[in-house]
């Protein structure tokens, strides 16, 4: 089963894809899309929907697993968080991809067992787990794995 993890943003957004096995998971690609902040929005947002198409004809999901916007002290942030997320959920719904919402918290207790876990104890769990061979670069596709692993960790099947 393919997941590929998103954690959405409107100059950033992470992405990480794993394979998951009855005993195992496995790094298949992370990294992020950027777009230029002298963009327009809509601009932005179709650079996203461009790049995330083609992360998903590469590799196929089986399910899309998103950081859901939980709770946001800064409304400018939240705003643009959001329309990049609704790019991200139109994408998956063309493709018949399941979609799993997880909360940052939610992924913290996932992956650390701690709700309140550093960016670096993150990346480290993630690197250990996925057998990567350095830190997972920048937060953002970290965090992105991270989504993508927790939400494997919850299927059915243990590894």
């Amino acid at each position: 089963m393919i997941i590929l993890g998103i954690d959405p943003g409107t100059a950033t957004t992470g992405f990480g894809v794993i394979e998951r096995s009855k005993n195992y998971l496995e790094c298949l690609d992370y990294g992020t899309i950027q777009t230029s902040p002298s963009a327009s929005t809509p601009e932005r947002l179709k650079i996203l929907d461009n790049k995330l198409n083609k992360i998903i004809e590469k590799h196929k999901p089986d399910i899309l697993a998103v950081e859901n916007i939980y709770f946001f002290k800064n409304l400018k942030t939240a705003l643009p968080v959001s329309q990049a997320k609704g790019v991200i959920l139109l994408a998956a719904a063309k493709k018949n991809i399941k979609v799993v919402e997880l909360t940052p918290l939610q992924v913290k207790m996932g992956v650390t067992g701690y709700g309140r876990a550093e960016k670096k104890q993150i990346q480290k769990i993630i690197q250990y787990l996925l057998r990567l061979k350095e830190l997972p670069k920048p937060d953002d596709a970290a965090d992105a794995l991270a989504t993508a692993v927790c939400c494997g960790k919850g299927l059915d099947r243990p590894f």
